[in-house]
């Protein structure tokens, strides 16, 4: 299977209509705010995003595979539901890990900026010009 053009279209579509039939029952995730095992947890990550984030997009700048091991760049961007609405943008990448049926064994998301710097986007936001 080649999983590149579902990686893809799931980042267009983000976080909607995701392909969890690509992701292994146990799939470790982390990110600099989490960290767990499990696909069912995994869609209920991607459900808080759905629920609790206001016009979420995942705009993927590039992607690569070497042996078992898939790499992503991309901006994560979504408003709050906080009275003012401040657009948080979160620059970064993934690495993917493929077991033998190429199935996701392991999703870790590094952030280019730190978890403070996303605290700060909401305290003050930047105004549009």
């Amino acid at each position: 299977m080649n999983i590149i053009p579902i990686l893809k279209a799931d980042y267009q579509q983000f976080p909607a209509n995701q392909t969890y039939s690509i992701y292994a029952p146990d799939v470790f995730f982390k990110d600099p705010l989490n960290q767990f095992r499990g696909l069912d947890r995994y869609k209920q990550m991607i459900g808080f995003i759905s629920t609790w984030f206001i016009d979420p997009h995942l705009d993927l700048h590039s992607i690569s595979q070497s042996g078992d091991i898939i790499q992503t760049r991309w901006t994560l961007s979504f408003s709050t539901l906080l009275p003012w609405k401040p657009r948080i943008v979160i620059p970064g990448w993934s690495e993917l890990t493929l077991n033998a049926d190429d199935l996701i064994i392991s999703h870790i998301d590094y952030w280019d900026i730190s978890p403070l710097d996303v605290l700060k986007q909401v305290l003050f936001p930047v105004k549009n010009l």
